[in-house]
């Protein structure tokens, strides 16, 4: 996958979670965050935001996660002592349920398929083309 073809993706992925009318609408990535956020105001209205704590496994989802909120233009914060890992936003709970985490786990998803794309790449290039995993060999694992 070409970066570009990463870029369009991911643009499709956030006209779909902002109620795009057709598959094939061409609206400008703008135009669908501001669709995404005129719907985070109207639920906020109506729908008292509740504290959330999230959990993520790596740097990257983390990057992409807050990437995601700051978009909406929501506050990520973590308290003193928690683990670097964790992200506090307070939002409601039905755009967490249906915009927020969907978005978040197709992006993710795309993303991680592209990073180990390029990774598998560079590493068959530059360090050696077998990429395949270790050989499994029976015998009980004594520690040493």
């Amino acid at each position: 996958m070409r970066e570009s073809d990463l870029l369009e993706k991911l643009r499709k992925i956030e006209r779909l979670y902002a109620g795009a009318a057709t598959a094939g609408e061409k609206e400008a990535a703008a135009e669908a965050m501001a669709r995404i956020r005129q719907r985070l105001d109207a639920t906020s209205k109506v729908e008292r935001a509740i504290e959330y704590r999230f959990t993520l496994m790596d740097g990257w989802s983390k990057k992409l996660f807050l990437a995601l909120l700051r978009r909406y233009e929501l506050r990520p914060y973590r308290y003193a002592r928690q683990r670097r890992n964790t992200v506090m936003v307070r939002v409601p709970r039905s755009f967490v349920d249906e915009t927020l985490w969907p978005e978040f786990l197709e992006l993710s998803e795309v993303l991680k398929t592209y990073l180990e794309e390029i990774t598998n790449r560079v590493i068959a290039e530059a360090i050696h083309a077998d990429g395949g995993e270790e050989e499994v060999i029976p015998g009980e694992y004594l520690g040493r």
